[in-house]
């Protein structure tokens, strides 16, 4: 493909984390391969949601950054990605919670994000299949929504004569190696491991803890619902560090469906469906979108995050292995920060200086707590 000359990087995942990284090292002259094992991840599982978070200063400062980057390239994507810049309404469900939209507000603001305060009444007139009774919201207008499996192929096809794409699993690292299933052995002077929960199997301890969610989807139904809505609670849901939490999360699609979220489980790691938790979400769904109880939900599936010990993802050099660097543990925010966190990783390899500070993110943080557990 490179007329005798071999790769300069190797990508193990082609989520959406493995074809930005990609992306952007393409972007930056680097000959990429990428080995995709075709297995329907995290990437394909989950909601697609481009939300700024802001649960603590590093979460904020990342998803800021990679969703400036987003609206660089939104414009270009094919109508199949289903981009759509719906911005994001949450929710508070009392007075309380209204204070904190207000200190969310003021974060959001710090980092140059826009968000406006919005009455109950604001609230009912803009989203009127919302219950009433609720007491307000915070609108963010720069979030969006896109169909994340599609956008990864895209991210891939754009990279164009510099990605080459090699269908296989990846067995076993070495320096500089990457050793498949069929025996095949890719070789380059860097290796990016951005294969989620898979990572596991392939570093010498594992670094990433499986949070398990449901989603579910309704028919097709005439559009009623303009923003992602989440509610102000979500964030203590999406961050608790153990237990099963549920946590009201819908968007409207393009197709007239509604995409509903959002639960976690610590450490269940099979693709069963829990009726309970299922039934939980639902309900906590029809608290706030009581119409939900009168529409058909047509599928419901299961899918695993990624998460860090920390709940940051882990993005640079391995501290031991100086070829290997990580692009992993996104967690629920994997494609919020896929740009921002190649970006990152793109820096880092080139020896550059990146556009934020990389500091919370640095994978080497992981062994550091590793050998305090020890």
């Amino acid at each position: 493909m490179w007329a005798g000359r071999g790769a300069d990087v190797i990508v193990v995942g082609a989520g959406i984390i493995g074809a930005a990284c990609a992306w952007r090292l393409a972007r930056e002259g680097y000959r990429v391969s990428v080995v995709d094992d075709r297995r329907a991840g995290a990437t394909a599982a989950g909601m697609g949601h481009l939300v700024c978070m802001d649960e603590n200063p590093a979460e904020l400062a990342l998803s800021a950054y990679s969703l400036r980057l987003w609206r660089e390239v939104t414009g270009r994507m094919p109508q199949a990605c289903a981009w759509c810049g719906c911005g994001t309404l949450w929710l508070a469900d009392n007075a309380d919670e209204m204070a904190i939209a207000e200190q969310k507000q003021a974060r959001l603001a710090e980092q140059g994000v826009a968000a406006d305060l919005l009455t109950a009444s604001q609230v009912a007139a803009t989203e009127p299949m919302l219950r009433r009774g609720l007491a307000g919201g915070l609108r963010v207008p720069g979030d969006g929504i896109l169909y994340a499996p599609l956008v990864a192929r895209w991210l891939l096809a754009e990279g164009g004569a510099a990605i080459e794409v090699v269908h296989g699993e990846a067995a076993a690292l070495e320096a500089g190696t990457v050793r498949l299933a069929n025996g095949r052995r890719l070789v380059a002077p860097v290796v990016v491991l951005a294969c989620g929960l898979r990572a596991n199997g392939l570093l010498p301890q594992p670094l990433l803890r499986a949070k398990k969610g449901h989603l579910a989807i309704t028919d097709r139904y005439p559009a009623r619902v303009r923003h992602q809505l989440v509610e102000l609670g979500y964030g203590a849901s999406a961050h608790a560090s153990n237990g099963t939490s549920v946590a009201f999360n819908v968007q409207a699609r393009p197709t007239g469906q509604l995409l509903i979220g959002s639960s976690r489980q610590f450490d269940a790691v099979d693709s069963a469906l829990d009726m309970s938790l299922l039934a939980a979400m639902l309900t906590r769904a029809q608290h706030f979108l009581p119409a939900l109880a009168q529409m058909n939900i047509i599928r419901c599936w299961t899918g695993q995050r990624a998460a860090s010990a920390d709940g940051l993802p882990l993005l640079g050099a391995h501290p031991q292995h100086p070829w290997l660097w990580l692009a992993l543990g996104h967690e629920g925010l994997g494609v919020t920060t896929a740009l921002g966190s190649a970006a990152l990783i793109a820096a880092q390899i080139g020896r550059q200086t990146p556009e934020i500070n990389d500091s919370p993110y640095l994978a080497a943080r992981a062994f550091v707590a590793e050998e305090r557990a020890v």
